[in-house]
């Protein structure tokens, strides 16, 4: 009679680029957001911030041959997985007015523009005052100082919740509900969802 060994359960594939993540924490020490899975190996600790940020090696992506590590973090607004649809578009159109308004409003004129002493704004074309203009209404539209300044500082700066926490000294909480709050705000007046009552 033949006696069956019970075979261990297969792990499972590991997600694509993970296991190329863990490698290079492992290689310089930055373990604090690994753990160990079930079947011994080592994982990103999901659903982190920490694990959300891309490690990239240059020199062929070792260390140990001169490789230089370089950090790129996730877009806060899509890194908070908690966000809605809504939210998060607003927050984009948001940046993208500001963006307009800002980078583009220092370009230097052409000399067409210059010359040209019939233009009313200072020879600024319509395109940049359009969105400084509905960069300001939307800004208007947040309402409150502290809520206008968590939005500004992670759509328009780019911090992330957990930087702006600690230079507010608030709570990581708090600083996420008052950009959610402001994100609603900006949805309701750029028209993507109706202003709720109560």
């Amino acid at each position: 009679m033949s006696r069956r060994t019970a075979q261990k359960p297969k792990p499972p594939k590991l997600p694509r680029g993970e296991a190329e993540q863990v490698r290079i924490r492992r290689e310089i020490g930055h373990d604090f957001a690994l753990r160990d899975d079930r079947f011994g190996r080592k994982r990103l600790t999901t659903g982190t911030q920490e694990a959300a940020r891309i490690y990239e090696v240059s020199n062929g992506g070792y260390t140990s041959t001169g490789g230089i590590v370089r950090v790129r973090n996730v877009d806060p607004l899509l890194g908070i997985t908690s966000l809605t649809r809504q939210q998060r578009e607003a927050g984009m159109r948001f940046r993208g007015d500001f963006e307009r308004a800002s980078r583009e409003g220092l370009r230097p004129m052409a000399w067409e523009e210059r010359v040209d002493g019939g233009r009313r704004d200072g020879g600024i074309p319509d395109h940049i005052l359009s969105a400084g203009r509905a960069h300001a209404e939307a800004t208007r539209a947040l309402a409150h100082w502290e809520v206008s300044t968590v939005v500004q500082k992670i759509c328009c700066a780019g911090d992330s919740v957990k930087s702006l926490a600690e230079q507010t000294g608030e709570a990581r909480d708090v600083v996420s509900k008052m950009l959610k709050i402001g994100l609603d705000l900006l949805a309701v007046h750029y028209g993507m969802m109706g202003r709720r009552a109560g």
